[in-house]
């Protein structure tokens, strides 16, 4: 299994509904409202380094009111 944790950078006010939205994603097993440079970070784990681009790409990065991303792939756990 591949784990990563993904930065979030949201339209101003959009947290809470696209955290709401990555909890529905199978492969985002948390997601956290945070302060700082990031607004949200996520915690992503799928079965391969594929699968989580897959997943960065089509599926949170294409989410209505996320401005960007910023991924930090797990080396070791």
């Amino acid at each position: 299994m591949t784990l990563a944790f993904v930065l979030i950078n949201t339209e101003l006010g959009a947290e809470d509904e696209i955290k709401k939205k990555l909890l529905e994603i199978p492969e985002v097993e948390e997601a956290h409202a945070v302060y700082g440079v990031y607004d949200i970070i996520a915690k992503v784990r799928a079965e391969n380094l594929e699968k989580i681009k897959e997943v960065i790409t089509w599926k949170i990065r294409r989410m209505d009111k996320v401005r960007s991303t910023l991924t930090m792939i797990v080396t070791e756990e």
